[in-house]
């Protein structure tokens, strides 16, 4: 596979693509109306706002709503990758002797893709031309790849956390290249910062004048932080929690692991800088 394309095409199978997908986010997982969604709803079992052709009754409205769950969530594309290829447009309304396994596939398909969405973000950068972690990358894309194209029954003998601790291994070495071995710690300059299990806590923190560049923000609690004017230069955000983080003239292009879904709850405008797999939200 030739990887020196544009990123939009490099990118495109990883994009939510709700028209052509049956509704499998909206039914397949569990949801919890304390974390931005609609109500509490058991997996399996379809939310209130699935209209019987598969669309959402209140997309439109989700940011008036405060529906930030569905806002901030993220297929990475798996959707329209499990109705469309992998059961050529059966759903589960119409087959519901289908119904248990085309949830449990699309759950995997899900993570398998934000793998590859990790894998190509980080494989993008440009500092790693000519560096051997590229090829070890390439070849983790592929057969990550490879897998999201077998059949049902093959799909649901992946043994996903296998996967993902060797995507997980690739992604620090590759890390480790960009930063040249600066493994710094946790938060030197960010003060003596609290953990909520086990997450940096930095809930509303003025940052603006803080240099984040390079340090491991996986998993920090950004929500309401204000970031204004930073530059995230190689900042690891994978699963940072941005809602309503001010990123406001913040350089976001090299910023390690970020997502659409992140993107979509934080505060931003024309100033602030994506990377090019990355769309601007329109509400900015």
């Amino acid at each position: 596979m030739d990887f020196e394309i544009q990123h939009e095409d490099l990118f495109r199978d990883l994009k939510i693509d709700c028209k052509n997908c049956f509704g499998l986010c909206c039914v397949s997982l569990y949801f919890s109306k304390s974390e931005g969604f609609p109500t509490d709803k058991e997996a399996k079992e379809p939310c209130i706002n699935l209209e019987p052709d598969f669309r959402c009754k209140v997309h439109s409205k989700l940011l008036d709503k405060g529906l930030k769950g569905c806002i901030s969530y993220d297929c990475f594309g798996a959707g329209q990758k499990v109705s469309r290829d992998i059961y050529k447009e059966k759903d589960w309304l119409q087959n519901p002797e289908l119904a248990n396994e085309i949830f449990e596939v699309f759950c995997i398909i899900n993570k398998l893709h934000e793998m590859l969405w990790y894998l190509k973000s980080i494989f993008s950068a440009e500092e790693l031309n000519g560096n051997p972690i590229k090829n070890e990358l390439e070849r983790l894309i592929k057969e990550t790849e490879n897998l999201t194209n077998l059949n049902p029954l093959s799909i649901l003998n992946i043994d996903i956390v296998s996967q993902r601790y060797t995507v997980n291994s690739i992604l620090k070495k590759a890390r480790d290249v960009l930063i040249k071995g600066n493994t710094k710690v946790k938060n030197p300059p960010l003060g003596a910062i609290k953990e909520i299990a086990g997450r940096l806590d930095l809930v509303g923190k003025d940052l603006k004048k803080t240099s984040l560049n390079e340090l491991d923000l996986a998993g920090a609690l950004l929500m309401a932080a204000d970031v204004r004017g930073n530059n995230l230069k190689h900042t690891n955000l994978i699963g940072a929690d941005l809602r309503d983080t001010d990123i406001r003239g913040t350089n976001l292009s090299k910023t390690l692991f970020i997502t659409q879904g992140q993107v979509n709850t934080a505060i931003g405008d024309s100033t602030t800088i994506l990377p090019p797999w990355i769309d601007r939200p329109p509400n900015w």
